[in-house]
């Protein structure tokens, strides 16, 4: 069964930017969590090329309601022509149910850190 929470997968240039865009999103709310991961080769062709570059992985933590929000957001804020904004559907049943029981509780604006 699908839950109510949504993982995005992004990539970004650098680090700064991932973390500039990553603080925007949770500050407006459109997010609960966002991590970001360190440094991977990218291969991929462009415009009739083979092109390589380093990019850094996001993965933003969402509510399904504010995904889309999220998912405008982080296009926006883009640098990339193209960016890579996808959606993971999560799970419950192989979850941990107190994590998305945090998740969807931040995403309502109802919780702020995991104890609560």
């Amino acid at each position: 069964m699908m839950t109510d929470i949504v993982f995005l997968y992004t990539t970004w240039p650098d680090a700064l930017t991932a973390r500039a865009a990553a603080r925007r999103l949770i500050e407006q709310g459109v997010a609960a969590c966002a991590n970001i991961g360190a440094p991977m080769r990218a291969i991929y062709a462009w415009q009739g090329k083979i092109e390589e570059s380093d990019e850094i992985v996001m993965i933003v933590k969402a509510g399904r309601a504010q995904a889309a929000a999220a998912r405008d957001a982080l296009i926006a804020a883009h640098p990339y022509e193209t960016p890579c904004v996808c959606a993971i559907p999560i799970e419950a049943a192989f979850s941990a149910p107190a994590y998305l029981a945090w998740l969807a509780a931040v995403s309502d604006g109802q919780a702020s850190d995991p104890s609560t």
